[in-house]
């Protein structure tokens, strides 16, 4: 785990360069208040435990061997931390599966609880950035309007087809990337090659399994809006940062204007998307010229972002850090299994 401190403490870099360029200070970000700022914190925090009370939602559903509600929320807001401190938001998927599997939880069923929790979180997301794609294409903004539209559709259509064709057929690593791996790994290489053939296999079983089943598409479409509501609390936190210093915006721009900025950070270039979804944000509200980063005299739209970010990234990463290893990657007792079964 310590190159995860070392990816964290990497993600400081992108907003100390954004407070040195335009001289943000410490009073600067005071002004925003207490009050917003807690408010952006706790909405930030509330999109986190609803995540968490959908993987309990979907485990729950389909095994009784997860354990209880409450530490199945505690593990998927603490699987979090995974996501923050990796490019594109990947990896919280392995701590379900992982804890799961101590759960004693058969694996294609750990594999596909977990696979259904990413993709409705992907599609609610895709669902908004695309929304924002169009609105700002609309506007006149071309540029971030394509860019947010390209990502979030080439993401979201990349989960959701392999959610439903694999009710359908049976998926394998592609030869090409298996040779690679091989190549690179060794027979270590080799090894995990076969793990993700067994993992995938679990799933499209599974998905086979509960394809046409009526519980599926009731516990998918309440994941679904669960997902959509959760991203929404996430578009609130910037809303109530902003109110808090006099910025002009409404409820849904600002829930567009993070959704766009959350589509953009999902490129594989930085870890959590630090300085991204900084960039992107300023982009979308700035939409006469997107890459036009200085403010008038007077701007307060960077105070305004760096404030956001330290809200519901600096803050919660903490937070899921402490989750993640107290509940995740705890040790289950046998005791435990059977108290909380």
């Amino acid at each position: 785990m310590q190159w995860r401190i070392i990816a964290v403490l990497a993600t400081l870099i992108p907003i100390i360069i954004i407070a040195l360029q335009f001289d943000i200070q410490l009073e600067d970000l005071l002004a925003i208040g207490l009050v917003p700022f807690m408010m952006a914190f706790i909405l930030m925090m509330s999109k986190l435990v609803l995540q968490g009370v959908k993987f309990a939602y979907i485990a729950k559903s389909y095994t009784k061997m997860a354990g209880s509600a409450t530490k199945l929320c505690g593990v998927r807001v603490g699987a979090e931390f995974i996501k923050f401190s990796t490019p594109m938001f990947v990896g919280a998927e392995f701590i379900m599966i992982y804890y799961l599997h101590k759960r004693k939880v058969p694996p294609s069923q750990s594999a596909w609880i977990a696979f259904v929790d990413i993709v409705t979180e992907v599609l609610g997301a895709g669902i908004l950035s695309i929304m924002a794609g169009i609105i700002a294409v609309l506007m006149g903004a071309y540029t971030i309007g394509v860019i947010v539209l390209l990502t979030s559709i080439s993401i979201t259509a990349i989960w959701t087809v392999l959610f439903f064709l694999s009710a359908r057929r049976n998926f394998r690593v592609p030869k090409s990337l298996r040779v690679l791996i091989s190549r690179v790994g060794g027979e270590r290489g080799e090894h995990y090659t076969k793990e993700i053939d067994k993992w995938l296999d679990g799933i499209c079983k599974t998905s086979q399994k509960h394809a046409s089943s009526k519980r599926l598409t009731r516990v998918f479409t309440n994941s679904l809006i669960m997902s959509i509501a959760s991203w929404i609390l996430y578009g609130l936190s910037f809303f109530v940062i902003a109110i808090g210093v006099g910025y002009q915006i409404g409820a849904f721009d600002s829930t567009m204007a993070v959704m766009a900025a959350n589509a953009i950070a999902n490129l594989p270039i930085t870890v959590g998307g630090s300085g991204l979804a900084e960039l992107g944000i300023f982009g979308y509200l700035n939409n006469a010229n997107p890459f036009d980063f200085q403010l008038d005299e007077g701007g307060i739209e960077w105070d305004i972002i760096v404030g956001w970010r330290i809200a519901t990234y600096y803050i919660p990463i903490v937070i899921t850090w402490l989750l993640l290893v107290k509940l995740a990657l705890s040790k289950v007792t046998r005791a435990d299994i059977k108290d909380e079964t």
